[in-house]
């Protein structure tokens, strides 16, 4: 069996540790500068804070103890946000180029530089030093799954995603398992593109019920589902152009990365939540803090996408127009509009 590291102790990078034990693997949790208290809890027995679980199996770390978590590590996993992956690269450049080793990146998101965006794992090869990016071709995890059902064992299908196919089934024999199904998706554009778009989509979708209970609603089969399922199919039109855009295949939206993850983020992710806030008429800061320091991805996903509009639009890779629902997210999460949406535009 394999000693893991997984480097982000929030729910996801924790909850992936659970098939990681479950196959025998010793898995070792360490902390990112954003988790002592994670940690804390975790060494003192105590449940995942954010989980509101146990993660049993699991041996915790600090940041300050990643050089003993890595010592003799046969793989590496990132469960950090995608704001903490330059972090990431810089704290792990020493040990990888010493001793290159599979990385797993369960980080999601997009960035916008030189006039294209780039997906995470390309981001964080890129950032290591050239020894180490030489040797290391980072795996990519998209698809439904919600981070407390991962640790309750509920059945759960994703995909690895990776530019070697050799790294990709070096990690799906160390993850699946009875519960746990690993699929290979080797458009890693399209699958990773979808990962974070998904994330941004989820909360538009969101609005819909905020709205619904400002106006008295409540939940049950009459409510805002029309609006909701008309706000998800321009998503999924959207997401399969943007996935072209940035030189992936637009099939790959319609299937585990895309209408998968997008649907279990609208009925059980943080980011639906968020959008249920904004519909209900709160403002961004106040719907922030009702998160309570919840990661909102969409956020920083929505802020890369707003430069990769106004380049694609200066290119004319984009007609005027086109991409309604996504120019209207930027527009509520960036600049405080109006949640109404623009059903009218639809079907571009």
């Amino acid at each position: 069996m394999a000693v893991i590291a997984i480097v982000g102790a929030g729910m996801m990078g924790s909850a992936l540790s659970t098939p990681l034990v479950d196959n025998g693997h010793e898995v070792r949790l360490v902390g990112s500068p954003l988790d002592h208290e994670i940690v804390r809890a975790l060494k003192a027995g105590e449940a995942h804070p954010k989980l509101r679980a146990p993660v049993p199996g699991v041996r915790p770390y600090f940041v300050e103890e990643l050089s003993a978590a890595l010592r003799d590590a046969d793989a590496v996993a990132l469960g950090v946000s995608s704001a903490g992956v330059s972090w990431a690269a810089s704290a792990l450049a020493s040990e990888l180029s010493r001793a290159p080793r599979p990385v797993l990146m369960i980080s999601k998101g997009l960035v916008w530089r030189e006039s294209k965006l780039h997906v995470l794992p390309d981001v964080f090869q890129a950032s290591l030093p050239p020894a180490a990016a030489e040797q290391i071709s980072p795996v990519g995890v998209a698809g439904p799954c919600i981070a407390g059902e991962l640790l309750r064992r509920v059945p759960t299908s994703i995909v690895f995603t990776g530019r070697s196919p050799q790294a990709c089934d070096a990690w799906r024999a160390l993850a699946r398992g009875p519960y746990y199904f690993v699929h290979h998706e080797p458009d890693v554009v399209g699958a990773e593109t979808c990962a974070a778009l998904k994330n941004a989509f989820a909360m538009g979708v969101g609005f819909g019920a905020g709205v619904h209970e400002a106006r008295g609603g409540g939940s049950g089969s009459v409510a805002y589902h029309n609006y909701e399922s008309g706000v998800f199919a321009q998503a999924i039109l959207e997401m399969q152009r943007v996935v072209e855009l940035c030189g992936g295949e637009a099939r790959t939206a319609v299937g585990l990365p895309g209408t998968g993850d997008l649907t279990v983020t609208c009925n059980g992710g943080r980011t639906g939540r968020f959008g249920k806030w904004l519909g209900l008429g709160l403002s961004l800061d106040q719907a922030i803090e009702k998160m309570e320091g919840a990661t909102l991805e969409c956020l920083e996903v929505l802020r890369e996408l707003d430069l990769a509009l106004d380049g694609w639009d200066m290119s004319r890779a984009t007609e005027p127009g086109e991409l309604p629902l996504l120019r209207h997210l930027t527009d509520v999460a960036l600049r405080g509009a109006s949640v109404a949406v623009p059903f009218e535009r639809f079907g571009r």
